[in-house]
Parts: C-alpha cells; structure tokens; sequence
C-alpha cells in the first residue's frame, strides 16, 4: 500500500457528493487537498473540514471546468507549491433531464457534454503533461455504469460516460512507456444531489430515484478512489465498476415494496 500522505490530490467538482466525501478520505490519510468548484462557499467550509480532518494543507479556489480557457489559467496561476499534482480526481460532472434524445433541449445536452467530456479532457490537459515530465502522478476520471449500458431517455447522459471510458482506456494507452497511472471509477446509483440536479431541484422526482432502494453512498465511492490510489507505484487499476447489492446494471434494480 503507498502511503499518500503530502501528496498533492487534485479533486474537481469537491463542494458535495462523491467529491467532497473523496476529499475527506484523503484528508483522512494526511494528503495535501488542492479542490475546486462553482461556488467558493462551500468550498470554503469543506477546506476548514479538511484540515480539522487531518489534511496536510488545503487549497481551495472556483472553476467552471467546461471553460478551457478558465482551466489553462486558472491552473497556470495556481501558487508554486500547488503546481504539481500527484493525484487527479476528474469528478465534476452532471446530469440533465430524463427526456427522449429527440425532444431533449439541445443546451442541456451542451452542457453534459461541455462539463462530462470536455471537462475532464480540459483538465487533463492541463495536468498530465507535468506527470509525465515528473515520471509520476495518476489520473482517476469518474465514469458510471450508464457508461457501460444505454439507458432510455438517458442518451446523452450515457455518451457522455461512455466517451469518459473510452478517454480514460485511451489516456493509459497513451502513457504507456510513462510511470502515470489512470484509473476509471464506474459507480451505479449514489445518493447525492446528482438526480436533483438532473430534475432541477425538482425533489419529489429526485426522492423517487432512490424510493425503495439501498443506493450506494459517496463514500462507498471515496473509498474505492482512495484504495486505488494506494496501491504500489507498479500496479495499475484499469477499472472498477461498482453496485450497491439492489444494482445489477443500468437497468436492474431491486425495489422492495
């Protein structure tokens, strides 16, 4: 197990959900937290959770990472000491809508593609390039199991993952010959505002989602990230596709009642 204490964590979209429970995880193992968001206030709060947690130090700091120009900036002026990263956690991503691809908006599907996919390539981008000229880092990107089966009225939403795997499967071929990593972390239903942000805030449908079901938690997920980050520098995890135990894929589900 390597240990991940002062090393440099980079999670996107940490302000809640899977990210914020993922930054606590590494806090927990005395990492340095370098988290980014839309909004600075909860970021501010999550980043004084850290520590109080057990974080080496924090760094937190607002970013629209659909905006290229705002993440090559952004992370250029990033202070000295925050520059180089040893763990990136491309988290930030969304859902919007449960619509036939045919009568969807087109900005909502802007936007899952602009945060899902484009996000995560600006990131990247940004960061790998100084993995590689280090000889270390790895690349955690979130993925789904929409990513792996289609659901209906979920098309764009189910692209844009599967696009994430299919980036993160490319990414690793590509650093072949390299001592980065890549790791894609494929979660089923977790209970976080995800379907509440997909519904707009609308949440008799978001509590209908997880009606009669154990979803997974967020840090079930956390958990997952962190032990494939822990691994021996020598040992890739190419994947890991996870179900609560009323999961069996997109489509599946065991609802009691």
């Amino acid at each position: 197990m390597a240990n991940l204490q002062g090393r440099t964590v980079f999670i996107t979209g940490a302000s809640s959900g899977i990210g914020k429970s993922t930054a606590l995880a590494f806090a927990r193992e005395g990492s340095r937290l370098l988290i980014c968001g839309r909004r600075l206030e909860p970021l501010a709060e999550l980043a004084r959770e850290l520590m109080e947690t057990g974080a080496a130090e924090t760094h937190a700091f607002t970013l629209d990472v659909s905006d290229g120009q705002a993440v090559r900036s952004t992370l250029a002026e990033l202070p000295e000491a925050w520059r180089d990263v040893d763990v990136l956690v491309n988290n930030a991503g969304l859902s919007r809508g449960l619509t036939k691809v045919y009568e969807q908006d087109p900005e909502d599907w802007q936007e899952m593609i602009d945060t899902n996919v484009l996000g995560l390539l600006h990131v990247t981008r940004a960061v790998v390039p100084g993995m590689v000229k280090r000889g270390a880092g790895h690349v955690i990107n979130l993925g789904s199991t929409a990513g792996h089966m289609t659901y209906a009225n979920g098309a764009v939403y189910c692209a844009s993952k599967a696009a994430e795997k299919a980036i993160s499967e490319g990414l690793k071929l590509d650093l072949m010959g390299t001592t980065v990593r890549v790791t894609s972390i494929d979660p089923g239903m977790v209970e976080t505002d995800f379907s509440r942000v997909r519904f707009r805030g609308d949440e008799e449908k978001a509590a209908k989602v997880y009606a009669n079901i154990t979803p997974l938690q967020p840090e079930d997920v956390a958990d997952a990230i962190v032990w494939a980050a822990s691994r021996p520098a020598h040992v890739n995890i190419h994947t890991i596709l996870m179900t609560s135990i009323d999961q069996g894929n997109s489509v599946t589900f065991n609802r009691r009642g």
